[in-house]
């Protein structure tokens, strides 16, 4: 039996394109998963699909990266379902883990995802290694200004209560204490 799953990650996604090609390819059952992301595998509707297949079925995505985006795990997932003698295919990539053919394709094109995955991180660091390089803030702005630091030290040494301080200033009392302990 065929098992289809289909999934979204943001809420103004809609599954029909994967829900029309899923059923299409003869999926008797489709699982799905809505407004969740790919990078975790602990889905609901994965986990579902997952305990519904049995020996000798195959489980059917629309396309590698609804069933996760991490390469190893993806990787492994389809290693496993071979061990419970379970086929996987890709509708769209064309990986189909009956043949030996569809095995390499899958392997391979696990690669180029990694390796695509690889490059990006690579060009977001040297992105950020060149504005901090011209002087450029990276990360969240700054919860206190210098001026607030110094009145909040001062406030400190005459005895204020340091609850009091950080609810002046909007911020926790922890953050309050990180930023008088680094100043």
């Amino acid at each position: 039996m065929k098992i289809g799953y289909a999934r979204v990650s943001t809420e103004d996604q809609n599954l029909d394109l994967q829900l029309h090609a899923l059923r299409h390819a003869g999926c008797a059952r489709i699982f799905t998963d809505y407004g969740i992301s790919g990078k975790g595998f602990d889905r609901p509707g994965l986990r579902a699909t997952l305990t519904a297949l049995n020996e000798g079925d195959v489980l059917v995505v629309w396309r590698l990266d609804r069933l996760g985006r991490s390469i190893s795990k993806l990787v492994h997932l389809v290693e496993d379902l071979g061990h419970r003698k379970i086929e996987f295919q890709s509708l769209t990539e064309s990986i189909n883990t009956t043949s030996s053919g569809g095995r390499l394709v899958f392997h391979i094109m696990a690669a180029l995802a990694e390796f695509e995955r690889a490059l990006i991180s690579e060009r977001t660091r040297a992105g950020m290694a060149a504005a901090k390089a011209n002087g450029r803030h990276l990360g969240r702005p700054p919860a206190l200004s210098p001026e607030q630091i110094q009145a909040a030290r001062m406030s400190l040494e005459r005895g204020e209560p340091s609850h009091t301080i950080a609810a002046r200033l909007n911020v926790t009392v922890r953050t309050l204490r990180r930023y008088v302990e680094d100043a």
